[in-house]
């Protein structure tokens, strides 16, 4: 929760954060930081107490922010994908293309759809939960589903739009070596800044995949072969899935200078003894 504040604090009170890629880097947060605030204190409860039944509130309330919050995760990486295909492959079109208003436009959409599936999951499949489990809270064919729309086909389209932007990124890279021309300096500053980012990004995905991917195999597995996966495994990935909304930022500070110039500024509480919104973070 206090790195994702830190996230959050970062870029709305830095003006020089105020960019498109780093909105959706805030969505990202606000995301990771409701998993640890709604999801997690609910999760420990009903680990703890694991009589609860499908039907209680707590299941209902804990089903429907897990799914809520763990797919608006999934878009918002599928979200800045898109912006990372756009600022590498088409620079030239990406601020026609990626502007303030795009932006808005898709983080509202995520956030919609990733309420619309959380609700409409929870509603769908509370009545058909296993007794005294609080663990899969749906019918099969929903959770499988599910699985297939919120994980694995976002999964594949991520992949596939990394590696498209790997390839471009590689040839541009050979193309900069090649030129000897002084006017192309500016330009290789600016691609070396792009390529950063989207290394950047595309860790934070990776390391989103690493986290989720076991559960999602382990649960179809689980539903699949009619529930003989023991119950703590299936729980066990669960939590390590839940455990992505801690590492994303220390990724941004590990690898992003002005997050950690930033960082270390709220922290020393330096932002409270003057204005320095407008401060020069690289």
């Amino acid at each position: 929760m206090c790195g994702n504040l830190l996230v959050i604090i970062s870029i709305t009170y830095f003006k020089q954060l105020h960019t498109p890629t780093n909105y959706l880097i805030l969505s990202l947060a606000v995301a990771d930081l409701l998993v640890g605030v709604l999801v997690l204190p609910f999760s420990m409860i009903l680990t703890v107490c694991s009589c609860w039944h499908p039907e209680d509130l707590l299941c209902k309330v804990r089903g429907t922010f897990d799914v809520f919050l763990s797919v608006s995760s999934i878009l918002n990486l599928c979200c800045i994908s898109v912006d990372r295909y756009y600022a590498v492959c088409q620079p030239l079109r990406y601020r026609a293309k990626i502007n303030a208003n795009v932006i808005v436009i898709m983080i509202l959409v995520t956030w919609t759809v990733s309420a619309l599936i959380g609700i409409g999951t929870t509603i769908r499949g509370l009545n058909q939960g296993q007794p005294n489990r609080c663990l899969c809270f749906s019918q099969t064919s929903t959770i499988l589903t599910g699985s297939i729309f919120a994980f694995y086909l976002p999964a594949i389209g991520m992949f596939t739009i990394y590696l498209k932007i790997l390839l471009v990124a590689q040839r541009q890279a050979r193309s900069i070596q090649s030129t000897i021309c002084q006017s192309i300096k500016s330009g290789e500053t600016v691609s070396k800044i792009e390529r950063k980012a989207t290394k950047t990004l595309a860790i934070v995905m990776g390391i989103f995949l690493i986290c989720w991917t076991p559960f999602f195999i382990c649960l179809t597995f689980y539903l699949l072969s009619n529930y003989n996966i023991p119950v703590p495994v299936v729980v066990m990935f669960k939590w390590l899935g839940w455990s992505n909304s801690m590492l994303n930022p220390f990724v941004y500070a590990f690898f992003y200078t002005w997050f950690r110039s930033s960082f270390r500024m709220i922290i020393s509480g330096k932002i409270f003894q003057g204005d320095f919104t407008h401060s020069k973070l690289f």
